[in-house]
């Protein structure tokens, strides 16, 4: 069991104002963040058919809840992992223009997390997608985002600490930008998510570039599928990369946290190259990846922005399962208790 206690540990909310408090955050969140990136919000599904190549693979590994579809012959559906792919076929059939994107509430499960304070078999956040021209296909473009991302969670701090007197404010006014691989050399004989935990700590709130790029070890920072971030295409300082992670460090916890995952998309030449590279090319016969082969879906930026994770980061809780309802175990459940953290 992955479970950390925080020594001395009291919520600084009830129950009640606990609930409010995410009600609050949530929708003062979303509405900043379709402001600053010019999102419209739409309507995502829960499961989308198996053999589309529409659900996120995530890491490659991890299994998609399916179950049989009675009335279509049987055919599987699988409840999403993410809608990193879905979300650009819907920009081309709303025939979005450059500038302007869409973001959706995600609800997904994911079977195979690693469950502990920050992971769940729920996962709930902001899925959204914005439409760029080629000459946005640069690191550059992708700070700017990530900027205006942290804008809107700078001015949802200021709102909860309105509200919420106790909760001093302790985001840093600007961001970190680092490279994975300046990352690796600054912590050499550290594991990467030591390497957050440390760089995250130093600056409070760090965006890492270039996840799922092999770095100057042979190893990657962490994975990615293939097929929807760019991570090969030339980066920051001639590294590799146009996505990343953005990470907080949570002082409850005394370590950092994910609070989003983004990047710009592959276009064709790319993705064939990152296929081809991870020996994956089978997955070019599925509908999405046909349409980007024939060059009927758009370019894209987008990411997803944990909601719980927010929530939680906000309102100084110890476990994720104080801001959402899941299933733990029985042994968590107990450890927490004795601990005065106090899941739903």
């Amino acid at each position: 069991m992955h479970l950390i206690k925080p020594e001395h540990y009291e919520p600084l909310l009830g129950l009640k104002q606990t609930e409010q408090g995410i009600k609050q955050i949530k929708d003062f969140f979303q509405v900043n963040l379709s402001t600053e990136l010019r999102l419209r919000r739409v309507t995502a599904p829960l499961f989308v058919l198996q053999g589309t190549g529409l659900n996120d693979d995530l890491n490659g590994v991890e299994r998609a809840v399916s179950f049989p579809i009675k009335d279509m012959g049987g055919a599987r559906a699988e409840v999403v992992h993410s809608l990193a792919k879905w979300k650009r076929v819907t920009l081309a059939e709303y025939k979005i223009e450059p500038g302007y994107g869409i973001y959706t509430d995600m609800n997904a499960i994911r079977a195979d997390e690693e469950l502990d304070n920050l992971h769940s078999l729920y996962v709930d956040q902001w899925d959204w997608e914005r439409v760029i021209m080629p000459e946005d296909r640069n690191v550059e473009f992708l700070k700017r985002t990530v900027c205006r991302i942290y804008a809107a969670m700078l001015r949802t701090e200021y709102m909860v600490y309105e509200l919420y007197p106790q909760m001093k404010p302790c985001l840093p006014r600007t961001i970190h930008f680092i490279h994975a691989e300046e990352l690796r050399q600054l912590y050499p004989h550290l594991e990467p998510k030591e390497r957050e935990d440390a760089i995250t700590e130093k600056f409070g709130a760090v965006f890492i570039i270039g996840i799922g790029c092999p770095l100057g070890d042979g190893k990657k920072h962490d994975g990615r599928a293939p097929d929807y971030d760019d991570y090969t295409t030339e980066g920051l300082n001639g590294l590799p990369g146009l996505n990343g992670d953005l990470m907080l460090w949570n002082p409850v916890l005394g370590r950092s946290m994910e609070l989003s995952s983004m990047g710009i998309r592959v276009n064709r030449e790319v993705m064939l190259k990152q296929l081809k590279e991870t020996g994956q090319e089978e997955r070019l016969k599925y509908y999405f990846h046909k349409r980007l082969v024939e060059g009927s879906l758009p370019l894209t930026i987008g990411g997803g922005i944990g909601q719980s994770r927010l929530c939680m980061y906000y309102l100084r809780k110890a476990h994720i399962g104080e801001i959402q309802a899941s299933i733990w175990p029985e042994e968590m459940r107990e450890e927490c208790e004795k601990v005065n953290i106090h899941l739903i």
